[in-house]
């Protein structure tokens, strides 16, 4: 009986170890120059204005509130309700940029699981203290508030730089 291997059935294919060291011959590591063209080619939008963003967008909701219905106990739902997503993002936008979280590749991935995971813990948290911490809590409000404010995510999507062209 005749064993055939991959390459002999089809002889376009590569065996796996083969393939890898074509693919690392190809690779050609980018120079200061072309690091810097390429950012600025395609900027980032920094994480931190996405929590400002959510911060500003979280107090005219709740000045709206208060001018719509004239009572500050809705007010400051509303306003709890966006905080309520500001603090727990604003964590974890400390966390995945901290030293730690930037070590190497498991690094990073391990410590966007575990600050997402603090960031969900933290929101669920604030919103089972909301009836202790709110006088006058009206619910409909507060979760306005906390819709309102996670939509900021969608609009910085929208608004972020555009990658420049040539």
């Amino acid at each position: 009986m005749v064993k055939m291997t991959n390459s002999a059935v089809h002889p376009t294919v590569k065996a796996p170890a083969q393939e890898f060291e074509t693919e690392d011959q190809d690779f050609k590591p980018l120079t200061r120059e072309q690091a810097q063209k390429l950012r600025e080619a395609s900027p980032s939008l920094s994480p931190w204005w996405v929590v400002a963003g959510q911060l500003a967008v979280g107090v005219v909701v709740a000045c709206a509130a208060w001018v719509v219905t004239g009572r500050p106990g809705v007010a400051w739902s509303a306003l709890y309700g966006a905080l309520a997503v500001v603090i727990p993002a604003a964590l974890f936008v400390r966390g995945l940029r901290s030293q730690f979280s930037s070590m190497n590749a498991a690094t990073a991935a391990f410590g966007f699981f575990v600050w997402e995971a603090i960031k969900i813990a933290v929101s669920v948290g604030m919103l089972f203290a909301a009836p202790r911490l709110v006088a006058d809590l009206d619910w409909l409000a507060l979760l306005i508030g906390l819709v309102v404010t996670l939509k900021v995510y969608w609009v910085a999507l929208l608004l972020r730089p555009k990658r420049k062209t040539d």
